[in-house]
């Protein structure tokens, strides 16, 4: 499989995800119900439901996308680098509405596929999720209910599936992924798990995007891997 990928075509991409309020108070009263019965079955008995909020941004019914990047490999005066574009606004519709016009420009053209990791158990179907909230039209390579499991990995790659070679046991993380193939990261920064307070409660939006952007080159590097073929230096990351 991985032979016949050829990198150029795949748009990689990533998001970052917040809960939708900064604290359970916050929430309107039907939520924090809704809320508590849904933290009941991953919570222990010592905390209640506003101890583990910090969760709610990894579920599309409680959380928001807050950033969204993508890139693409290219090729320039026969070298590789990688260019990104980051979709961020405080309007998630907005945001959502300018990635997915990209995205179906992107894939309009035949052959052309999206790629993320655990993307087809967390970004793509948060995304379509958000999507449908904000009452807009799913994105053709998006809209995959009922679709064949074939015809979702023709055109929704997922780096994490892709390592598992069919074996279904454990998740294993793309940091994890880029130590073992020993490709920089940006997890000297912040991780997934900081994202809300770097937003709720340094607002520091840019840095977050930085990191997202980072991140997407990772998982470009991790597909260069699988291929054997060489890394790109972020020295060769173009920020649009």
């Amino acid at each position: 499989m991985f032979e016949s990928l050829s990198a150029e075509d795949i748009l990689f991409i990533d998001i970052e995800t917040v809960p939708q309020n900064a604290n359970f108070t916050d929430l309107p009263e039907h939520f924090q119900k809704l809320w508590d019965k849904k933290s009941g079955y991953f919570r222990d008995e010592t905390q209640n439901a506003a101890d583990v909020y910090e969760r709610a941004g990894i579920y599309a019914e409680f959380g928001r996308i807050i950033c969204i990047s993508a890139g693409v490999i290219i090729q320039k005066n026969g070298e590789r680098f990688y260019r990104v574009k980051s979709f961020h606004d405080a309007d998630e519709k907005k945001l959502l509405s300018e990635f997915n016009d990209m995205l179906s420009k992107f894939t309009s053209n035949s052959g052309k596929k999206l790629c993320a990791h655990n993307g087809i158990e967390f970004d793509y179907p948060y995304i379509a999720r958000r999507t449908l909230i904000n009452g807009l039209r799913l994105p053709k390579i998006l809209d995959i209910s009922g679709a064949k499991p074939w015809e979702v990995k023709d055109r929704l790659l997922d780096t994490l599936q892709m390592w598992k070679f069919g074996d279904y046991k454990s998740y294993t993380s793309l940091d994890l992924l880029c130590a073992v193939f020993n490709i920089p990261t940006p997890k000297d920064d912040i991780d997934g798990s900081q994202v809300a307070s770097v937003y709720y409660h340094e607002g520091d939006l840019d840095r977050i995007i930085r990191y997202c952007e980072k991140d997407t080159l990772a998982l470009a590097n991790l597909m260069l891997r699988y291929k054997g073929e060489q890394i790109i230096s972020q020295d060769n990351l173009l920020v649009v």
